[in-house]
């Protein structure tokens, strides 16, 4: 029996989700749940159709876990407890402070309607944390240091984007190469936020724009890139197409730690050619895991703390026994 999917967004994470649900042998999709006009939407599966995301409000559509696509800023702290209510729900938050709250939100509205809602799954957070998690939990006498990229900030990019005479841009975050040899060889470095990454920035500026000033909104501009060294690179619409069409991502988490005099070097490093088709195939990993704890009667909010490793893969614990223990 097949675990019925649905997804509500069919943005670039909406649309990796629903690669992963091909790859995915026990997994099928039921629905696509936009906010747009469903009749303006083509999706890549055939045979499945597009609803308004008004049709969930009933509670009653035939899916057994809703993965919610939506963003961290404004969609999420409010579509995923409104819908826990209705269905099992996966959602991808990933404004870290802001976790706990979000946490607290999903958990009350999943516990009234009996349903869990896994929250903040993905690569970070998500199986970025669980290597945080280990590495602590086996050297408690250690230090975690978590790089990104080299790899497309989208939340960046759209940040660029927003500037006056901006027509199209993509930043990219970049590990400081001797920052990363030093953790590497467990040297224990006290990094600050610029010793850690550089920010490159491609932009295509509108004809008549002033391009210093661009360039002196992006590096000053707070919480963004003032904190950082950032280059900034002005380039054609045609190199854009070319050169930075794609959403590549990755990273790795470093932990440092010792065993009496002994030390110890744990690292776990992504690279990825598609951040959101990767995002996406962990979300419906969780969807399984999901269903399979629902079944069971566990309820509320969940993260990737809270699931056995088991609950992700469709193999039987037999199968996992003999092939991967």
């Amino acid at each position: 029996m097949s675990i019925k999917i649905g997804i509500l967004g069919y943005g670039n994470l909406g649309k990796g989700v629903e690669k992963a649900v091909k790859q995915s042998p026990d997994v099928e999709l039921e629905g696509v749940y936009t906010r747009r006009n469903p009749a303006d939407l083509k999706i890549d599966s055939e045979d499945v159709p597009v609803r308004s995301a008004k049709e969930l409000e009933n509670g009653r559509e035939d899916i057994d876990v809703l993965i919610i696509c939506g963003g961290s800023a404004t969609d999420l702290p409010e579509m995923t407890p409104k819908y826990a209510k209705l269905y099992n729900v996966v959602d991808s938050f990933d404004t870290h402070a802001n976790i706990p709250a979000h946490f607290d939100n999903v958990d009350k509205s999943a516990k009234k309607g009996g349903k869990i809602g896994i929250i903040s799954v993905g690569w970070d957070p998500g199986m970025f944390s669980l290597s945080r998690l280990y590495a602590s939990a086996v050297l408690p006498d250690g230090k975690d240091y978590t790089f990104w990229g080299k790899g497309v900030s989208q939340g960046h990019s759209d940040a660029i984007r927003r500037i006056e005479g901006v027509k199209d841009a993509r930043q990219y975050t970049i590990p400081v190469e001797s920052s990363l040899k030093a953790v590497r060889e467990g040297k224990n470095p006290e990094l600050s936020t610029r010793d850690k990454h550089l920010r490159e920035c491609f932009v295509v500026a509108e004809d008549g724009a002033d391009k210093a000033k661009i360039e002196n909104e992006i590096k000053t501009m707070p919480n963004y890139f003032s904190d950082y060294d950032t280059t900034v690179y002005f380039i054609s619409e045609q190199e854009m197409k070319k050169d930075h069409s794609g959403l590549p991502h990755g990273g790795s988490v470093i932990y440092s730690g010792k065993t009496g005099d002994n030390k110890h070097v744990i690292e776990y490093s992504l690279k990825l050619d598609s951040n959101p088709e990767f995002t996406g195939a962990v979300l419906v990993a969780y969807a399984r895991a999901v269903y399979r704890l629902n079944r069971e009667g566990v309820t509320g909010a969940k993260t990737v703390f809270d699931i056995a490793p088991a609950y992700l893969s469709p193999k039987s614990g037999e199968k996992l026994r003999a092939q991967l223990l």
